[in-house]
């Protein structure tokens, strides 16, 4: 587990630009049953969370049509909610970073890590614009 104080900027990240952070396996329950589209961001320390998967998926809400629900789990911290959030991305392994797409409790599209690695903030903004023209 990482200390609160080095993973608070990198969740407030989120937080800031409209996701609720999610701590409880009830709390991701209780977000992916809602109807409508919800993201789910699967946040991490590591380099590629930072330098792509969290500035892509901020940049992916300037498209025309944005997910109903934005909401994060922190993997390495928010043990629970994560591996809650994991279950719904099954048959998926476990990554993160990681962005899910789901629609009325349904996932409909996922990054995983190593469709995040190597790509830039840009590429990602741009895959997900495009699964929210598809489902949102």
């Amino acid at each position: 587990m990482y200390p609160e104080e080095l993973v608070k900027p990198m969740r407030d990240e989120l937080i800031n630009a409209g996701f609720e952070a999610l701590y409880t396996s009830k709390d991701v329950e209780n977000a992916i049953a809602k109807k409508g589209t919800t993201l789910v961001m699967v946040n991490s320390v590591c380099g590629c969370a930072a330098g792509t998967a969290r500035p892509g998926v901020i940049a992916s809400l300037r498209a025309d049509k944005t997910p109903d629900n934005l909401t994060t789990v922190f993997a390495g911290v928010e043990k629970e909610s994560t591996q809650k959030a994991r279950e719904f991305m099954i048959p998926f392994p476990p990554s993160s970073p990681a962005i899910a797409l789901f629609k009325d409790g349904i996932l409909v599209h996922m990054l995983e890590r190593h469709h995040i690695e190597g790509r830039s903030a840009q590429m990602i903004a741009q895959n997900l614009a495009t699964a929210y023209e598809e489902h949102c």
